[in-house]
């Protein structure tokens, strides 16, 4: 099982912003589109960054309200480890839980391709064990 297994599911759509979005409007897409991070991109389109929901609370707790004025930045990840479509799901769910990060960007070469979520990969781990639980039941049934 790869992360291409779980985009397959998923979908690819990314929402992105640039480096010079302000956090609050940043803030305030994240909320429409009811989404946990925002993947940030220079103007070729490369991957520069990641801001997540906790990286907003941060930023409010240091600088306070003024932080909602500053450009992401500011305040992202910067140059945030990809996962790559060949990668195992539980070699990432490893890296996930071991480096505590919700959201890590797919990549091809270096093109952006995806986002998986620890929801993600846990929504999809389940789905194969209960697939696999349904499947030695039913080959026990038959026994």
């Amino acid at each position: 099982m790869t992360i291409a297994n779980i985009l397959a599911e998923k979908g690819r759509e990314v929402v992105t912003a640039s480096p010079d979005t302000p956090l609050q409007q940043a803030a305030q897409l994240m909320m429409r589109e009811r989404i946990g991070a925002l993947v940030i991109l220079d103007d070729s389109g490369r991957l520069i960054g990641l801001i997540a929901e906790r990286d907003i609370v941060s930023a409010v707790a240091l600088d306070g309200p003024e932080a909602m004025k500053q450009p992401l930045s500011a305040y992202m990840q910067p140059a945030p480890a990809p996962a790559r479509e060949e990668d195992a799901v539980e070699n990432t769910m490893r890296v996930m839980t071991v480096e505590r990060r919700r959201h890590i960007p797919v990549v091809r070469e270096t093109c952006l391709v995806g986002l998986v979520s620890i929801g993600d990969v846990v929504k999809y781990r389940i789905r194969v064990i209960e697939d696999e639980h349904r499947s030695m039941r039913e080959y026990i049934a038959q026994a």
